[in-house]
């Protein structure tokens, strides 16, 4: 078989594994392999290889790599429990970004001196270098030899029939498994286990509470030292425990699970947003719409949300009983926005049509899937719908981006983005797609067309499409490491039809228009969590909802404090005073500790001199000046949306 490696050509018998080949290459890239690539499919090393074409040879250094060693990992995780506490329950065990996990059924919950035990039955089973075997049985054989383990039996029940049952073997562990694994346990060179949680089997509240350890393996001590450090920094920026200890919102369970009360420190940050974003959208053009939080299950069918969204949808009434109203409320905005366009007969000139608004809209998540600001059931969007001519497409497409990085590098997120061109997939089994392959195909052309004229680096998702339409989605990353969208822009060709938007164009002619659905900085709560992340609650002086605090240093000095608060309070600034008894130090370190960005400390000498002893609380004391010194700066510092 002939096999490009490298950009070089090579000539090997059919039937030689990638490790061997990767040994024939050179020593120390057997020595750092862990899995390879063949035509684009990932296969453990000791899988033989009878196709030629591209083979590459993978290391840590490659993403693919790191799963394999981490999927690895969670089966030696489920080997040391298992030979630690025989009776758990197996269910699932893969690799993740940055880590892996294992889920576990058992009677008692885990204890952190319990995982130190899983670490080092861990580090005997890696020492050891067990061989990791692949073997594949028929139906019957594989439940009979998971007999014992009820999940197991579940997944493989699950399976179509003619799948390909296989599982991996180490020593006298066996797990059902897909793979692919490294050839070795020993490959893996630092593990570490991090936490537990409860998860839900298959993420449905409806299944039983498992208990999932999470853990992390690299390729050397120093990389996962370094980790540990970098997420000890992360757990102190978790937006779920600093924003509730700064007090930008609760949760509370007699309200629900995923319903967020945003106390009023959120809640203004938020509204500052949307009020910033409305005004900079109507500049652009932008038309305001405000339409209904639901609707009767009929808007939804002809959107195609009934067909395709139902089972992420709150719904009141019966949704099969077509005698009685049943009404949902709006996971999205589009079928509503589309009735402002229906409202009377639109002609060419008045296209591009771009209809804006804040929308609130509800989504029935699992609560498995739960996290603080950033997977919540009710959400507050910057979502907006352009109804265009198909000339005006790139342009109109090329403005939606501009819009979204435009907001996103002002509150400094953009440069922790990535862009995604998520696709549909037509081999999907669940058919959860409007339309057919030739519209999918020209819809991703034009859309790639445009990507590229316009210079995206992307990568592609498949099977990350709406049901409509192809989409460019702009991924940001959590302090953890975990990528979660933040902006979409979607190009749709199909739901115009269904809701009969027609334009009459140039030539007397009813058209069909196209349709761009896109969020400019997505949804305010994810947003919010993202910005307390990445400045550690300090979040920069234009956007804090409080943004001075003039502290007085004597009782005498209290009248002049609070006349400079309301002062700037009348500006336009968000500014309090502390006119409590306590001393001035620990009134200092009370606003430091609630990341206020200016203090302003006045004392009898400043009330005669008529100044302010202004502190920054990251530059500290930056001295005495006259109160309208202090606003210019203020005002340069707001006006600029400086990063401080």
């Amino acid at each position: 078989m002939k096999l490009s490696i490298n950009g070089q050509e090579y000539e090997f018998e059919n039937g030689k594994n990638a490790l061997d080949i990767a040994g024939e290459i050179s020593k120390d890239l057997k020595k750092t392999a862990l899995a390879a690539r063949i035509n684009g499919r990932v296969i453990s090393l000791p899988e033989a290889i009878n196709e030629d074409g591209v083979l590459e040879i993978l290391d840590f250094s490659d993403a693919d790599g790191r799963k394999v060693m981490r999927h690895t990992a969670s089966h030696v995780l489920a080997q040391a429990v298992k030979k630690l506490r025989p009776e758990v329950k197996l269910a699932i065990g893969p690799a993740i970004d940055n880590g892996f996990y294992y889920d576990f059924d058992v009677d008692m919950p885990f204890t952190p001196e319990f995982l130190k035990e899983v670490e080092k039955e861990m580090a005997r089973i890696i020492k050891k270098n067990e061989r990791l075997e692949r073997f594949e049985l028929p139906r019957a054989e594989a439940l009979e030899l998971m007999k014992d383990e009820p999940y197991k039996v579940e997944l493989i029940n699950d399976l179509p029939e003619d799948a390909v049952i296989s599982f991996y073997r180490q020593g006298e562990f066996t797990d059902l498994c897909a793979g692919p694994h490294l050839p070795s346990t020993g490959r893996i060179k630092a593990v570490k286990l991090l936490s537990t949680a409860g998860a839900y089997w298959r993420g449905s509240e409806k299944n039983k509470m498992l208990q999932r350890i999470y853990g992390t393996a690299f390729d050397s001590k120093e990389a996962l030292d370094a980790y540990v450090t970098e997420r000890e920094e992360a757990l102190k920026r978790d937006h779920n425990k600093l924003g509730r200890e700064l007090e930008y919102f609760t949760t509370v369970d007699v309200v629900g699970q995923g319903l967020p009360i945003m106390l009023p420190k959120g809640a203004r940050v938020i509204q500052l947003l949307q009020r910033w974003v409305e005004d900079v959208e109507q500049k652009k053009g932008y038309l305001l719409t405000k339409t209904p939080l639901m609707a009767k299950r009929e808007l939804y069918k002809i959107s195609g949300h009934w067909d395709h969204y139902l089972d992420g949808m709150f719904v009141m009434g019966d949704p099969k009983d077509e005698t009685k109203e049943c009404f949902a409320l709006r996971p999205m905005t589009c079928p509503f926005q589309y009735q402002v366009y229906l409202n009377r007969q639109r002609s060419y000139r008045e296209l591009p049509m771009r209809l804006g608004e804040t929308s609130t809209l509800f989504r029935n998540e699992d609560s498995g899937e739960m996290h603080g600001l950033i997977r919540v059931r009710q959400f507050t969007i910057s979502e907006g719908h352009l109804v265009l001519r198909p000339d005006q497409l790139e342009e109109e497409f090329k403005g939606c981006l501009e819009l979204a990085k435009y907001f996103l590098e002002a509150v400094g997120m953009l440069e922790d983005c990535t862009f995604r061109f998520s696709q549909w997939d037509p081999a999907n089994p669940n058919n959860k797609y409007e339309g057919t392959a030739e519209q999918w195909n020209e819809a991703q052309a034009i859309m790639g067309k445009i990507l590229d004229h316009l210079g995206v680096k992307y990568e592609i998702g498949i099977d990350e499409a709406a049901f409509y339409g192809p989409k460019l989605d702009i991924q940001y990353h959590n302090v953890f490491g975990k990528e979660d969208t933040i902006v979409t822009i979607q190009i749709d060709m199909l739901l115009a039809k269904r809701f009969g938007m027609e334009y009459v164009d140039a030539d007397g002619q009813k058209k069909l228009p196209y349709i761009i659905h896109r969020t400019s900085l997505g949804c305010y709560e994810r947003t919010l969590a993202y910005l307390i992340e990445k400045y550690a609650g300090a979040l920069p002086t234009w956007m804090a909802p409080e943004q001075v605090r003039v502290l007085s240093v004597t009782d005498r000095a209290a009248d002049y404090a609070k006349e400079l608060s309301d002062k700037l309070c009348e500006m336009g600034y968000r500014a309090t005073a502390d006119l409590t008894g306590e001393k001035i130090g620990k009134k200092i370190r009370l606003a430091q500790m609630e990341k206020i960005p200016y203090m302003l400390v006045v004392g009898d000498r400043d009330m005669a001199e008529q100044t302010v002893s202004v502190r920054h609380r990251a530059e500290g004391d930056l001295g005495a000046m006259s109160f309208d010194a202090f606003a210019a700066l203020l005002k340069d510092v707001v006006d600029s949306k400086a990063r401080k």
